[in-house]
């Protein structure tokens, strides 16, 4: 005898969150051409590298919630 094993997030309260890949692509995309303009702001390029982890670091953080979104699913 068997019981199933509930899924990550099948405790909480509401209805599931879901992922829109074309959001997430749209997001990510948004932010990775913020990368661009940073790059022209900066003809020097040390001056840029704050600005493109930043910039990465919150393009992590959208891909990062979608993956958490989904393994709750």
């Amino acid at each position: 005898m068997s019981t199933p094993t509930p899924k990550p997030g099948q405790h909480l309260p509401g209805p599931p969150r879901t992922v829109d890949p074309a959001e997430i692509h749209a997001e990510v995309d948004g932010l990775l051409a913020e990368l661009t303009t940073a790059s022209l702001d900066s003809p020097d390029g040390h001056r840029a590298i704050p600005p493109h982890a930043h910039v990465l670091e919150r393009a992590h953080d959208v891909l990062v919630q979608a993956l958490e979104t989904v393994d709750k699913v």
